[in-house]
């Protein structure tokens, strides 16, 4: 039997359900990318407020595929959140959304969506691959097919940033206030980075548009902090076998939930802060803090794991090595990058980190967290470099992270079997990598070159160069555990 409204009494008791009336929600709030992070982090901070505040139901969006909604529109929007550690599972059943919309099914029903008065807000989780932009720069990719297409024909638009403008463009003409735009993705500054896409969008197509969202949308920074593991069969099998009943896509987490948002909105907004979301003036130390600490960590894993063959972030931590590497990155190379954040117990949260990594019962797979690095680096790596070489300070731990990506992208793991490489650029990475063959003094300096990735400030500075061609070679001649060894004990003399 199928979890959904008719079979919530059959829950065992242990389970929490939705204490509201799915069916007497509002949708306040329309999310752009209804994957699993979302669904495992935001819908479940607010479904606790549902019952107080029937007011803020979400209308999922998905950009792209009918998965999710083809899996949930059966259970009536129903899924099963289970929070597992070594200690267990706390499972709850979130009801937070009141529809699912797919864009490519009627591309102009969704900014018709984001036109209804009750939306306030407007949020998403699209992954930095997303907001058709430029991540080494911040810009907005002008190039980008969907963003081409937008600028062609804005009332069924594709992507994120054109969704956006379509919608508010819409509310401007009906004389309505606007949205708040709520970006929760892994971008520094990361509403004043969409701020700042959405402007130049705008400005392509109507200069008094653009005018009127510079001048009456807010778009609030945020920092989002849990990990969603993709959900797999032996997932589905566990939450069956305790709910008692079939759930297509429930979500596997850690305990571990973290929000914080600068308190800025142009309506009004939930109570996020009675479900845990912390409310301040200023995201960006905090946001600082978890792209280079979580992010830039998690990532160096990663590779560095795939590599080695571990499958899980757990099995990662597990090669001693690595392990002490990454502890070593925290402490040594990144946090004296970090901004101080009085009263905020810096150490701890280091710590805190290193035991998420080890929960065995959280299956994050060093694949999926692999993916988009061409997208990633620059945030979670890169802006530590750029910190360091300016203060003078070595980077050895931190290249090796970044040539861990460089091998990763060959296509061709240790052993010689393939890598399934998922990125935007995989075709150019995987063309350059051929060409260059596996020499770390063809390859390195071949991949350094792509500007998007890169920039063309570390190209030119050879401490930067010098030091990613190195950590390449080290892999490439000792493999990723000889060269994880061979850092540790350089960096240490």
């Amino acid at each position: 039997m199928r979890l959904s409204l008719s079979t919530l009494d059959r829950l065992p008791a242990a389970v929490a359900r939705p204490d509201h009336d799915r069916f007497s929600l509002d949708s306040g709030i329309v999310h752009l990318g209804i994957g699993a992070f979302h669904r495992g982090h935001q819908a479940v901070m607010t479904d606790r407020l549902l019952g107080r505040d029937p007011r803020w139901g979400i209308v999922g969006v998905s950009l792209r595929s009918t998965d999710t909604r083809d899996a949930l529109v059966p259970q009536d929007g129903l899924y099963t959140v289970s929070a597992v550690d070594g200690s267990g599972a706390e499972r709850r059943v979130i009801g937070a959304h009141t529809a699912f919309m797919v864009t490519p099914e009627d591309p102009a029903a969704v900014p018709r969506r984001l036109a209804d008065p009750k939306v306030r807000i407007v949020s998403s989780t699209v992954t930095e691959k997303g907001y058709s932009h430029d991540p080494a720069t911040g810009a907005l990719n002008e190039d980008d097919p969907d963003v081409r297409h937008d600028l062609g024909d804005l009332d069924r638009p594709r992507s994120t940033v054109g969704t956006l403008v379509s919608g508010l463009k819409l509310r401007r003409a009906a004389g309505l206030k606007p949205f708040t735009v709520l970006a929760c993705d892994n971008l520094p500054a990361n509403g004043r980075t969409l701020r700042g896409l959405v402007l130049r969008f705008a400005e392509l197509v109507d200069r008094d548009l653009a005018a009127w969202i510079r001048d009456e949308v807010r778009f609030p920074s945020t920092m989002v902090d849990r990990i969603v593991p993709a959900t797999t069969d032996a997932d589905r099998d566990a939450v069956a076998a305790a709910i008692g009943l079939e759930d297509a896509w429930p979500i596997v987490t850690e305990p571990f939930c973290q929000w914080v948002i600068e308190d800025t909105f142009t309506l009004d907004r939930p109570a996020w802060e009675e479900s845990g979301a912390e409310f301040v003036a200023d995201v960006a130390p905090y946001e600082l803090m978890k792209l280079r600490l979580l992010n830039g960590t998690h990532s160096t894993l990663a590779y560095l794991g795939y590599l080695t063959g571990r499958a899980t972030v757990s099995e990662a931590m597990e090669e001693a090595g690595l392990a002490r590497l990454v502890e070593e990155m925290m402490f040594t190379e990144i946090g004296p990058t970090l901004p101080a954040l009085p009263g905020f117990d810096l150490d701890g949260y280091r710590r805190s980190l290193l035991a998420r990594y080890r929960n065995p019962a959280l299956k994050h797979r060093t694949w999926q967290i692999a993916m988009d690095g061409s997208q990633k680096l620059p945030q979670r790596l890169l802006g530590t470099i750029r910190d360091r070489l300016a203060a003078g300070q070595p980077i050895d731990r931190l290249a090796l992270g970044v040539a861990a990506w460089m091998r990763y992208v060959t296509g061709i793991d240790e052993s010689g079997a393939a890598i399934d490489v998922r990125d935007p650029l995989a075709g150019r990475l995987r063309a350059i990598a051929d060409a260059a063959g596996l020499d770390a003094a063809r390859l390195a300096p071949a991949l350094v070159a792509v500007r998007e990735v890169f920039g063309d400030d570390l190209p030119a500075d050879p401490r930067f160069t010098t030091a990613v061609e190195a950590a390449l070679g080290r892999i490439l001649a000792l493999g990723a555990r000889g060269a994880i060894e061979r850092t540790l004990t350089e960096a240490r003399s």
